[in-house]
């Protein structure tokens, strides 16, 4: 049966080999020559080149596709009995098409929306993004989806019309220098100057900490370090510290270094964290319990 329909050609089958070989040899010189360029943007010692690195990505990928496709209609051209197929499916089959036309729909889409992130740039390879509910590190474009690395190195599959229709919120793209709260709540009953003191302190000691003051701050003798009491609740006074690193990364380090080391100051010279009146209201009913036991055990 199926050598009535495609009848065994030893020139035939030679020409079909020749056209895979092809391909395989084209795309594996594109694709290392690109990942050459890669390595050589990566091992610079200037800055990354963001922009270069995403397109020359997205154009090997781009190119991958085209060369397959390509080996694939030369293989339909080369064998009569699937050409005369496809002149027949192509010429008198418009309910075929419009089947083709409706299922191909979402994949053009994401080619579409990944043609326009390269274009347009809302992000690029190496940006710092959130998406959605999605953090991490963009890792590579696709013709059909964009790849982030999220904090656990698991790697979050995007399509490319999904991300071009969501809020992205890039932390990179501009400036990557990133100012960071750290936020603490200390009792009413605390010396408010000393702890404000302390976490002004400790932010200005440690070595990822940047001046990230405009010039007309810095003129006007604003401190690099700003702490402010910005609030009072259940928990007692919140104090924040407004700190400064070079990148979102080192900024989360700076963060949970300082929480603990203010912890500790606090601990050393007296000051109170706050605490939420339910706990302390929870305490004393227990307290209170207990004396209730002890009395009637003494009766």
């Amino acid at each position: 049966m199926i050598d009535k329909i495609i009848p065994f050609d030893t020139g035939l089958l030679l020409t079909i080999i020749l056209i895979l070989i092809v391909a395989r040899v084209v795309s594996r010189l594109v694709k290392s020559a690109i990942n050459k360029h890669l390595r050589n943007i990566a091992d610079s010692q200037e800055s990354r080149d963001y922009d270069n690195t995403t397109r020359l990505r997205f154009f090997k990928n781009g190119v991958n596709f085209i060369i397959v496709m390509t080996a694939i209609l030369l293989i339909t051209y080369t064998i009569p009995s699937l050409r005369a197929l496809a002149v027949t499916l192509f010429a008198g089959a418009g309910i075929f098409a419009a089947v083709i036309a409706f299922a191909s729909q979402k994949a053009f889409s994401n080619i579409v929306s990944g043609i326009f992130i390269v274009w347009f740039k809302p992000f690029r390879v190496g940006d710092i993004v959130v998406v959605g509910t999605h953090f991490g590190t963009v890792e590579d474009i696709t013709l059909r989806h964009t790849v982030i690395k999220g904090l656990e190195n698991k790697r979050i599959i995007i399509p490319n019309s999904n991300i071009s229709s969501d809020v992205i919120v890039n932390s990179t793209i501009e400036d990557p220098t990133i100012q960071r709260f750290v936020e603490v709540w200390v009792s009413y009953d605390s010396d408010l100057k000393k702890a404000v003191a302390i976490m002004e302190e400790e932010a200005m000691k440690h070595p990822n900490m940047i001046d990230g003051r405009t010039l007309e701050e810095k003129i006007k003798g604003e401190p690099i370090v700003l702490v402010r009491a910005t609030g009072m609740d259940q928990k007692g006074v919140k104090i924040r510290a407004s700190v400064w690193a070079k990148d979102p990364s080192t900024s989360f380090d700076v963060y949970c270094d300082l929480i603990r080391e203010i912890k500790y100051r606090f601990d050393e010279e007296g000051i109170k964290m706050g605490v939420p009146h339910r706990y302390l209201n929870q305490n004393l009913n227990q307290e209170f319990e207990k004396q209730l036991i002890k009395n009637k055990s003494k009766d």
